[in-house]
């Protein structure tokens, strides 16, 4: 992929992780590439701290390079904003702060009919966990992980992992994936595994920040699809086919679109970090899956299979893509959405 120069200006690390014509990671190359990134940008903004924007912007940059790279560090960074605000007072930072090159974290919290974890208490917040954990990106290189779990009572909690023990098992079932390959979202099993909880019962949903997360998520979703459109916008410049500067139009609008709403949403949190952001980041997200859903189909129809033959990056791209915008909910969101435009009211005048 060739760097853009306003990428390259403003985060010029990136461009040394992932030099221009690199090969697309894979499984074996993701993990080195997880720890430099974290070593190279140790810090991001928390969220509602004033630059959530910022934070976004860089994962949405990250995105544009490697989808993959992104889905792992954006899982690393969202463990710092948890710790650090789950954490009790004092404590949230220094364990936040220990997210850097050597340890690298994973926020395994979906849920599986089949599969779940349960914890025991073993003296205050010391547990052990037990039970399979699904779709646990990186597993097989992060050192740490913040896991939903429930007791025997039904009470939801999170608990902190390292992964460096006898209790905790890494398999490769549950991941036949084409697309986002390389995270290898595998089964993790547990027996009798030391953990720590983080804050109290049902506290990973119920924080204002688990909505400034979920739409962290869109902008990745957004950084990938703006990366396609510029290969997209290329391709209008040197041809000249209305169909394709058509196809170019409706990208556009989808995707100055989704930005508007991201940047909405990251105002919104920073002028009110412990209000529900639920709305605001439901619309970001869904305007987000709306751009990606829109580029994906103008690139496929207005450039042809050449460059999904012949383009290693825009292959993968368009093959990750699809795959990671699915931790969307799809309608099951948007009918959250109306549930609270319905109660709530939405004054839609101009």
């Amino acid at each position: 992929m060739s760097s853009s120069p306003a990428l390259c200006r403003r985060y010029p690390g990136l461009a040394e992780l992932l030099p221009s014509g690199a090969t697309p990671l894979d499984a074996t190359t993701l993990p080195d590439a997880a720890r430099r990134l974290a070593a190279t940008f140790t810090v991001l903004p928390l969220p509602g701290a004033g630059n959530t924007l910022t934070r976004w912007q860089f994962l949405a940059a990250v995105a544009a390079r490697d989808l993959s790279l992104a889905k792992v560090h954006e899982a690393h960074t969202d463990a710092n904003a948890i710790l650090a605000e789950l954490s009790p007072e004092g404590r949230g930072k220094d364990i936040a702060d220990t997210c850097s090159s050597i340890t690298i974290y994973g926020v395994w919290a979906a849920r599986s009919p089949r599969n779940e974890v349960r914890v025991t208490r073993c003296g205050g917040d010391q547990v052990s966990l037990h039970g399979t954990k699904s779709w646990c990106s990186g597993a097989r290189f992060v050192t740490h992980a913040l896991v939903t779990c429930t007791d025997a009572h039904g009470e939801d909690w999170l608990a902190n992992v390292p992964m460096h023990q006898s209790g905790v098992a890494v398999n490769m079932r549950g991941w036949e994936a084409v697309g986002m390959a390389a995270t290898q979202s595998v089964e993790v099993e547990f027996s009798d595994a030391r953990a720590t909880l983080v804050g109290g019962p049902g506290a990973y949903l119920r924080r204002p920040g688990f909505w400034h997360g979920g739409a962290g998520i869109a902008a990745c979703w957004y950084g990938a699809a703006a990366a396609l459109a510029e290969r997209l916008r290329d391709a209008a410049l040197h041809r000249d086919d209305p169909h394709l500067r058509a196809h170019l139009g409706a990208t556009d609008v989808a995707l100055v679109t989704a930005r508007a709403c991201l940047r909405e949403c990251a105002a919104a949190i920073d002028a009110a970090p412990r209000a529900d952001a639920s709305k605001v980041a439901l619309r970001a997200r869904g305007a987000a899956e709306h751009a990606v859903e829109s580029t994906l189909r103008a690139c496929s129809r207005g450039m042809g299979a050449g460059p999904l033959c012949r383009d290693p990056w825009f292959a993968r791209m368009c093959t990750d893509l699809p795959v990671f915008v699915r931790q969307s909910h799809a309608e099951a969101d948007l009918a959250i959405l109306a549930a609270s435009v319905a109660s709530a009211g939405e004054d839609w005048r101009l």
